[in-house]
């Protein structure tokens, strides 16, 4: 099969959890024979043509000159593109700023879209934004061959609102079994004696929240909060709102896995707030860590977590958390994370799901 995808900043993964998935699921495609393109913004620092045998194809994104608008441009210039490949399938990541355009996506090609989460309740999009974007989902559903839910609680609301139905594909993880506490050095602490969160400074991330309750507690061990810090508002709001709590590190983005991995390890307790879309990608590598993880109660969070987790909603219950929880409690909920990566949530269970539902969708 050619296949294309689109939708995301490109490969390798400098971004996000869309861009990783690329990565793994691409090179996965090469290496069982199939022709494989991936399209990247001509801002992203890889330019070379081909990644491990993926074929790359650099595209105008003026996002970094005109902001937002941009993404829409990008996408338009991607699906332009796409016109003129003959592509058995195109796998579009997302739907924000891709929909719009779906009459221009060649007409031969099998369109399948993975709806992402609920984008529309982003609480940083203004009114407006969010009725353009429940807008761009319902076109998303119109415009495709076939739908991918990476959630169960997304697979039930496209069921609900659009009765429609989607295949259920979570994202995957790799099994982390080579813990190296010499890598904490460089972030100057020490084994299980810091907790942490690793995210998009977004309001639905829920990070004020935990970092409120972080400041009531009266354990003053370092808290690490990992994610771009200077590319938002709501990004500098938080720095600044707890500039004067010296524990509290914002260390920015890393997208080393391997130190993230190993931080994420060797954490007392990791803090997960997302709130709003499916299964996350840091929540299955913080399982596949060894983490122990606080979670924001929510469906989609119990749904991959159940009873292996502990739960937030309050700042009042991170505090609680903080003085009373030590992961060398908890061995059982630790173990039964890691397991359920080994057992459902592995890159080659869900590379092989993605593939054979190509297979099915394509005859």
């Amino acid at each position: 099969m050619k296949i294309a995808i689109l939708g995301t900043r490109g490969i390798p993964n400098y971004h996000g959890g869309f861009e990783q998935f690329a990565e793994y699921f691409s090179v996965y495609l090469n290496e069982n024979g199939h022709d494989v393109y991936v399209y990247n913004s001509n801002n992203h620092p890889y330019k070379e043509k081909t990644f491990n045998g993926v074929n790359i194809i650099h595209c105008k994104d003026p996002e970094d000159t005109i902001g937002t608008l941009g993404q829409f441009i990008y996408d338009f210039n991607c699906i332009l593109d796409s016109r003129n490949r003959n592509f058995d399938i195109i796998l579009q990541l997302g739907y924000t700023s891709s929909t719009i355009w779906y009459k221009l996506f060649p007409k031969n090609a099998i369109i399948i879209t993975n709806m992402d989460g609920l984008e529309w309740k982003r609480s940083k999009y203004s009114k407006p934004v969010q009725k353009f974007l429940k807008y761009a989902e319902k076109l998303g559903v119109k415009s495709s061959n076939y739908l991918i839910s990476d959630s169960i609680g997304i697979k039930n609301y496209l069921k609900e609102t659009y009765h429609v139905d989607s295949e259920y594909i979570a994202y995957g993880a790799e099994l982390f079994n080579k813990p190296n506490s010499e890598v904490l050095l460089e972030y100057n602490l020490e084994p299980y004696k810091y907790n942490m969160l690793i995210a998009r400074l977004e309001p639905e991330n829920n990070i004020e929240t935990i970092l409120d309750g972080v400041v009531l507690s009266n354990i003053k061990t370092p808290f690490l909060v990992v994610g771009k810090h200077d590319v938002n508002d709501f990004g500098l709001y938080l720095k600044n709102k707890f500039k004067g709590y010296t524990y509290i590190k914002f260390v920015g983005g890393i997208y080393n896995l391997e130190h993230l991995n190993n931080l994420r390890y060797f954490s007392n307790l990791y803090f997960h707030g997302h709130s709003v879309g499916g299964t996350n990608p840091s929540l299955l590598e913080a399982m596949s860590s060894r983490a122990l993880i606080i979670a924001n109660d929510n469906e989609f969070n119990r749904t991959i977590l159940e009873d292996n987790a502990f739960y937030f909603k309050t700042a009042e219950d991170v505090k609680t958390h903080i003085e009373t929880l030590l992961k060398e409690a908890y061995p059982v909920k630790i173990d039964n994370c890691y397991n359920q990566i080994d057992k459902y949530f592995n890159w080659d269970l869900i590379n092989k799901k993605y593939l054979d539902f190509f297979k099915t969708c394509i005859g």
